[in-house]
């Protein structure tokens, strides 16, 4: 039975190991925003960075507030008219675009979601997608914004169904389903991660199939929706895509193991695993972002379910990484999420007190 979990060309880790190249490891500082929450668990997560280098995530401290960094290393922190103080409530923060426009989604007190456009000038506006829930739970989440300044994401239903979305800058909405599509709750459409909309108004995401199964697809500026798996996946999740129409994400094998994968606009698919990535249930590598020239960041969990980073450049070549003070206990370490068109990644740390701090790193 297939695992429920968020022409080919396959790379042996072999092949692999001949492609890994010995480069600088990189310039890595950390850091937190003003009053961020240092018990477990809790901190400064960095989400997403912008081509001139401004970092914009979220921290915690009674709820849940959005944060734009600088590149000199100044805060402003902000929260949506409406937000929730309580646990899981609050503003969260998770796409920038090059007028550095952000957005992301706000839980209210009743515990319902929604999105959000903040502009540069720190002017806020909130929308729901009309057919989204409005119970607790449930709501429109959005994720990604394009230079153009759509929006896509996903909502939850009455029903607890997802379906995906993307919002126009002139603020019409659009809803879709991808075929096969489960109707059941939690099952359905959802976007990609924080680079799941490219300038063309092409969409990355995963559906999940009334079998609980998911699976990768890719929706045109056009409408038109194709889905896709690697040999072997018993499931399938798509992440970002860059303007040239290449996808990246992540399957699971046969044996609940994660490996990355590559697919081009023509549907050719390339998988990849990092040197050093563990072979056991929920172990691997797992890509979480990708830049305009092709480069990919992410993490890879090792044998001992330690999370390191890792960036793959465009030839193939790969690179490892530790964020300083990366705690090394199972579930701790280095979470990188996106990089920008130069090659500067931002994300994440878990460190020895399982507290995160934002890091950035330059090549």
């Amino acid at each position: 039975m297939k695992t429920k979990i968020l022409p080919n060309i396959f790379i042996s880790v072999g092949v692999l190991f001949a492609l890994t190249r010995l480069l600088a490891a990189g310039t890595i500082i950390t850091f937190d925003v003003p009053g961020s929450s240092t018990g477990p668990f809790q901190g400064t997560h960095g989400n997403a960075i912008s081509p001139q280098g401004t970092i914009t995530g979220t921290f915690d401290s009674n709820g849940n507030h959005g944060f734009v960094r600088a590149r000199d290393g100044t805060f402003i922190t902000f929260d949506v008219p409406g937000a929730g103080t309580g646990p899981f409530h609050g503003t969260y923060a998770f796409s920038i675009n090059p007028t550095e426009t952000i957005t992301g989604f706000y839980v209210d007190a009743s515990g319902l979601a929604h999105g959000y456009v903040r502009a540069s000038n720190g002017a806020i506006t909130t929308f729901d997608v009309p057919s989204a829930g409005t119970d607790p739970g449930q709501g429109t989440l959005a994720f990604n914004i394009n230079p153009a300044g759509a929006i896509a994401g996903y909502y939850l239903d009455a029903s607890n169904v997802f379906h995906g979305f993307v919002r126009a800058l002139n603020g019409a909405i659009t809803t879709f389903d991808a075929p096969g599509a489960g109707t059941g709750p939690f099952q359905g459409t959802l976007s990609g991660g924080v680079d799941c909309l490219n300038p063309g108004g092409v969409i990355a995401g995963t559906v999940q199939d009334s079998s609980n199964v998911n699976h990768g697809f890719v929706r045109d500026a056009n409408g038109t929706i194709t889905t896709f798996d690697p040999p072997g996946s018993q499931g399938t999740f798509s992440g970002g895509i860059n303007p040239a129409g290449v996808i990246m994400g992540v399957y699971l094998d046969a044996n609940i193991v994660f490996h990355s994968i590559l697919r081009d606009a023509n549907g050719a698919i390339t998988t990849f695993d990092v040197p050093g990535a563990g072979t056991g249930p929920f172990q691997g590598t797992l890509a979480q972002g990708m830049s305009v020239p092709g480069t990919i960041t992410g993490n890879y969990v090792d044998s001992s379910n330690v999370n390191h980073g890792f960036v793959r450049g465009k030839d193939g070549g790969l690179t490892t990484f530790d964020v300083p003070g990366a705690g090394t206990d199972v579930g701790q370490g280095t979470f990188p999420s996106v990089p920008n068109p130069a090659g500067v990644i931002v994300g994440s740390v878990q460190d020895s007190s399982n507290a995160f701090h934002g890091f950035l790193r330059t090549p």
